[in-house]
């Protein structure tokens, strides 16, 4: 059936995605930006905090936030990130230009994500994933911050597992993120239909690889990032193109699912 060979060829290239050593990870194209977030030994809460604001704005603009706001306070070391007051945080995420569209909302998720850090976590954002937790409780912990849903619960956990290399003792609960780009790859290789609400998607991909469903997340995103945008198909760049069965046929303009935007998978 052509659908689960197009299935199988997306299963390999997440797993040659997860095979691969640890590389640094271009998040924002921000040289310092992406060193901070990169981070996990002095900085962890960097990238906690970056996930948390990957909402409603691009992604690369959303994953800049953490190291403006540690320029705007002249420090990024979380004890004294943890002694600044919401109403602080708040004018440093409005002034003098906003970082974000809902800065209200945003710069109280970013309050409570470090005091959370602070009195859950001893101050440690990497303990959210150290000593090798289950998928359910890793994503569960993300869960657990104001404003974090499903969708960027499993991004983060998805991130760390797959491209920081951090060791889980299982990837069941890992689900990819379905946006724009996962959406419109899924239903134009015939992998979902019209319509297909986000939950389904989910399930497609947890029915399709039930032990790490999320092993598809990057191998799709990747293919509707570069070749297969809304309305314009490069498909003779794409590895998928023997097996797609739009390939080089579809109306780009009718296949454009929108929903937002995320960051690198």
């Amino acid at each position: 059936m052509q659908s689960m060979t197009v299935a199988r060829v997306l299963v390999q290239r997440g797993e040659e995605l997860l095979a691969r050593p640890f590389q640094p990870i271009e998040f924002t194209g921000h040289g310092r930006a992406d060193a901070l977030l990169n981070d996990l030994e002095y900085f962890p809460h960097g990238y906690v905090l970056a996930c948390l604001m990957d909402r409603q704005i691009s992604a690369d603009r959303a994953w800049l936030i953490p190291y403006l706001m540690g320029e705007r306070l002249g420090w990024f070391a979380f004890p004294a990130l943890a002694d600044v007051s919401l109403d602080s945080v708040h004018s440093l995420m409005r002034e003098p230009e906003p970082l974000h569209r809902f800065v209200s909302q945003m710069a109280k998720t970013f309050f409570l994500a470090i005091q959370r850090i602070a009195n859950q976590y001893c101050g440690d954002a990497s303990r959210i994933w150290r000593g090798r937790p289950s998928s359910a409780t890793l994503v569960r912990r993300f869960l657990e911050f104001q404003g974090a849903g499903p969708k960027i619960a499993t991004m983060a956990a998805n991130i760390l597992v797959r491209d920081f290399k951090v060791p889980v003792s299982d990837t069941y609960s890992i689900d990819i993120s379905p946006d724009r780009h996962v959406r419109r790859v899924l239903l134009r290789v015939g992998l979902a239909r019209e319509k297909t609400s986000n939950e389904e998607l989910i399930y497609i991909a947890r029915e399709l690889h039930p032990t790490y469903p999320g092993i598809f997340d990057l191998s799709v995103w990747e293919i509707g990032r570069n070749w297969c945008r809304p309305r314009s198909l490069n498909c003779g760049s794409c590895y998928l193109q023997p097996h797609c069965p739009t390939a080089g046929t579809s109306e780009p303009s009718d296949l454009d699912c929108r929903t937002p935007r995320r960051v690198l998978r």
